[in-house]
């Protein structure tokens, strides 16, 4: 049998492969410590649970409109004028299953074959992918270091040619954590104006900021951009609730019925109980959710002070997310006991190997010199994983 070609133009997730890999090996009994999976390691908050119970209870069991029930569309519009400032009706919004079905909608219902999209590096690792699956090129934008792992205005401007379709911004971003201010946006915003292209703010981790910073994303940045830009967001990471599967989007009429025309040939509409919870998580008590961050950035303080004094490594201090992105360069051209390491796979497998420890390389990412850890784990975890982390490096000659 022949496959689609389409198959063959994308790889699976690398991070929910190397998260399923540490779940199958502790399932056998080996002692893994995970630092793969981006999922908070939180309980849902019990007032999202009853909720949902209620729902049950009430017999919400069944089909809804395909792009979202109108209570949940309302609770998302009262949400992004409370905390963006940015002014929705019902036909400019649309939900689905979960951020990551948000943004595959809006590559098919934008995306062309031909159509450049133009994205940051390092990037979220299903970009490239849904953008190929549309029939598009990605177009990558690399950062390091030495620009806080951010686009700078003049980098875009290069990029932007006759075919650019789309800008995906990420911010805080996954995997770097890098956040952009407001300034910063309105700067990018500068080159957006001067072009016809459609930028998709992805702002999933948009309540995950430490260091007393504030978020804003480029519609809030620049009003004059806002009909052209695409807002996703999702209750997945702030509220615990990656398996209830609700994302959603904001934007233009016109796109957002595309998406939803899309949506209706796939999935049909997000679960019913799912949505009932997501009201209760945009509407309900915020307590914790600042519980949430005030652990988070602990573990983002300890992380990375930890792995900037493992030799060879070198770490960013994010802003946001819940990831460390560290440089470990550093360590390619030793070896242990005859075995190299000249890459990110190969400094993954040796940790995996010899550490028990399970983290994502930055190929995945588009960033070879790099590997992500999220601390969305416990802090026992994380120490326990940086001594065998720190163990296994000083081992390489």
């Amino acid at each position: 049998m022949k496959l689609a070609d389409r198959v063959n133009k994308i790889q699976p997730s690398p991070t929910l492969a190397i998260d399923a890999k540490a779940k199958a090996l502790k399932a056998q009994g080996i002692d893994i410590v995970g630092f793969g999976a981006g999922e908070p390691d939180f309980d849902t908050p019990d007032n999202i649970k009853e909720a949902a119970k209620k729902a049950i209870d009430a017999g919400f069991t069944r089909y809804t409109p395909v792009g979202g029930i109108d209570e949940l569309k309302d609770a998302i519009i009262a949400k992004l004028k409370k905390d963006n400032g940015l002014e929705y009706t019902r036909t400019e919004i649309s939900v689905a299953c979960g951020a990551k079905h948000s943004l595959y909608n809006i590559s098919q219902a934008l995306i062309q074959q031909g159509d450049e999209v133009v994205i940051p590096a390092p990037y979220w690792v299903s970009y490239p992918d849904q953008v190929l699956l549309a029939g598009g090129n990605p177009v990558f934008i690399d950062t390091d270091e030495s620009t806080s792992f951010k686009i700078t205005p003049e980098k875009l401007e290069r990029a932007i040619t006759k075919n650019t379709k789309a800008l995906i911004l990420n911010s805080p971003c996954n995997p770097t954590g890098a956040t952009y201010t407001e300034a910063e946006l309105q700067a990018i915003g500068e080159v957006c104006l001067k072009h016809d292209f459609t930028i998709i703010s992805d702002d999933i981790y948009e309540r995950l900021l430490y260091d007393n910073l504030s978020f804003s994303n480029i519609a809030t940045a620049t009003p004059a951009l806002k009909d052209r830009v695409i807002v996703v967001n999702g209750v997945s990471k702030t509220y615990a609730m990656t398996g209830w599967r609700i994302g959603y989007a904001a934007g233009p009429a016109e796109i957002i019925a595309a998406m939803t025309k899309m949506q209706s040939q796939s999935t049909s509409n997000p679960a019913s109980i799912a949505q009932k919870a997501a009201v209760e998580a945009l509407t309900g008590s915020q307590e914790a959710v600042a519980k949430m961050v005030v652990e988070f950035e602990k573990r983002r303080t300890y992380i990375v002070e930890r792995l900037n004094t493992i030799p060879g490594i070198s770490c960013f201090r994010s802003c946001g997310a819940f990831y460390a992105f560290p440089n470990v360069s550093g360590v390619y051209g030793k070896s242990f006991e005859g075995s190299a390491i000249s890459n990110s796979t190969e400094f993954a497998a040796y940790l995996l190997d010899r550490a028990k420890v399970a983290l994502v390389p930055g190929i995945a990412f588009g960033a070879d010199n790099y590997v992500r850890l999220s601390y969305a784990t416990g802090m026992d975890n994380i120490k326990e994983g940086l001594d065998r982390i720190e163990a296994a490096v000083l081992k390489l000659t």
